[in-house]
């Protein structure tokens, strides 16, 4: 028996996310969408920073990039710049996009590394052109022509997710899905089963469905207070628990980066948009207040605040099963990983894809859960692993918690992946998982992590060829940047910039 109904638990950016994605797959099928959301419950919407994947959730919506560009006052996204991680003083920027070119089939860091070696002190990041456009502040659509710098490199977006969910959301109603005004106060269980039968809305409305999407955040509205599906609690290696988060008036010119500043106690983010600049502040409460690290915050902006701060409260981990029975959390009620590398929307989007793909019958087979599971703890364990290196490593130890990190026990599967790139800057390899070989050296070689060989078969090149190829690809990165436009120009040129009046951004902190 077929799906007829599927019920959204919860709006925001996950759950529309979530209903455009299923009402564009399934259109034209007959099955119904209603989503759920309630106006005396506000969303956590401080989440602006995207991955590259997002353009292709968007295309794959059929969505134009500059009417969205324009919706979420969109600004484009080449990377993150990370200060003061490896040491203070240092920085460097994550980029999406390879370094350098394989040479004879041998990743480019092997021949830096033996350049390295050699007493050479270029900066890897010379070999990146989309490190290079975002430090000279630059931007253009990658071109067509593979063979050339300009071309090759990924980019994502840093937008306002408030407005990007109610931009999603006439997408949906334009695709049929209902959205129902209410707050949930109960759900009825199938005794049998102990799948989800009906929801309860405060005004008495019950709402049956066949499958149940739990985008209520971090309650857990049906995965957690109905299932008791449990959390795994990863606050052993992601400790921070805390956040507080403002946005400013944008000073300067709109720049296709976002920033993470290493701080005593965690770190800060700044991401610049058309409209305005978000910041905050992502720290550990057992060695700085709440009242300190909102004043260190606030003592930084580049600008005037143009809201009270808000602040959040969360616990690393996730939902021991992000589908139990005929409920799937997506986004905060399935977990939460702090947004060092911009992996919540991302979460999301490999949710939702997931089910897509292992969508089900009524019946619910119990390998379709099983199989979504292990595809989602895949991607959870792995973004964990890349956010605890940016922690692990570094030389800092100039406070309780960078102590703490320099003597933590890490998981298996990051130990592995560190001691492989030390020994010989080997990446080891996986099919799932979002952050690709170059993310790996970018971090690794970004924070003083050198290894103490490199692939031998980088020298099956004679040392004045390698000078002359790695030269040449540094030469070309450099003239392509020369060549491209300033970032905020380009938004002006392509079209994708919004006509606005700045907007009054609410003070009231989110319920969650």
């Amino acid at each position: 028996m077929k799906i007829q109904k599927i019920c959204i638990l919860g709006g925001g950016t996950s759950g529309w996310m979530t209903a455009a994605g299923l009402s564009n797959k399934y259109k034209d099928l007959d099955i119904s969408i209603e989503l759920v959301e309630s106006d005396q419950i506000g969303t956590v919407g401080v989440g602006e920073a995207t991955l590259p994947h997002i353009r292709f959730f968007n295309q794959a919506l059929g969505i134009d990039e500059r009417d969205f560009m324009r919706a979420t006052r969109a600004t484009f996204k080449l990377g993150i710049e990370f200060c003061d991680w490896g040491a203070l003083g240092d920085s460097y920027i994550h980029p999406f996009g390879d370094y350098g070119e394989p040479i004879n089939g041998v990743d480019f860091h092997h021949f830096w590394l033996r350049l390295l070696q050699n007493g050479h002190n270029f900066r890897l990041d010379d070999y990146s052109f989309p490190i290079l456009a975002a430090e000279s502040g630059k931007f253009q659509i990658p071109g067509s022509d593979n063979t050339k710098i300009g071309s090759n490199f990924g980019y994502a977006y840093q937008f306002d997710s408030t407005l990007y969910a109610k931009f999603l959301r006439s997408y949906c109603e334009d695709n049929g899905v209902v959205r129902t005004e209410g707050k949930v106060v109960d759900a009825a269980l199938y005794p049998e089963t102990g799948f989800v039968k009906s929801i309860e809305l405060e005004n008495g409305t019950q709402i049956e469905a066949d499958l149940f999407i739990d985008c209520s955040g971090f309650r857990g509205v049906l995965i957690e207070q109905q299932l008791k599906t449990g959390y795994d609690d990863w606050s052993q290696w992601l400790p921070c628990n805390r956040a507080v988060a403002v946005p400013c008036e944008a000073a300067g010119p709109s720049l296709p980066y976002t920033r993470a500043t290493a701080r005593p106690a965690g770190w800060q983010w700044r991401i610049p948009l058309q409209h305005r600049t978000g910041n905050g502040h992502v720290y550990w409460n057992e060695f700085i207040s709440d009242d300190e690290a909102t004043h260190q915050l606030m003592s930084t902006l580049e600008g005037p605040a143009l809201a009270d701060p808000k602040q959040l409260y969360f616990k690393t981990g996730k939902r021991r099963k992000l589908w139990n029975k005929n409920v799937v959390a997506i986004g905060l009620s399935g977990g939460f990983l702090e947004p060092l590398e911009s992996t919540s929307i991302h979460l999301i989007q490999e949710g939702i894809t997931a089910l897509i793909e292992l969508f089900p019958d009524a019946n619910f087979e119990g390998s379709d859960a099983v199989e979504y599971n292990r595809r989602m703890d895949l991607n959870f364990d792995r973004v964990r692993d890349f956010l605890l290196l940016h922690y692990v490593a570094t030389q800092r130890d100039d406070s309780e918690m960078w102590r703490y990190f320099r003597n933590m026990t890490l998981p298996e599967s990051l130990q592995e992946k560190i001691e492989a790139w030390n020994a010989r800057g080997y990446l080891l390899r996986y099919e799932q998982g979002v952050f690709l070989p170059p993310s790996w050296v970018a971090v690794m070689a970004g924070q003083n992590l050198i290894p103490s060989a490199y692939d031998r078969r980088a020298n099956t090149l004679s040392y004045e060829d390698v000078l002359r190829k790695t030269e040449k690809i540094r030469h070309d990165s450099h003239a392509a940047v020369a060549n491209t436009p300033d970032h905020g120009a380009y938004l002006d040129q392509y079209g994708a910039k919004a006509a606005f009046e700045p907007l009054t951004v609410p003070s009231a902190p989110a319920q969650f």
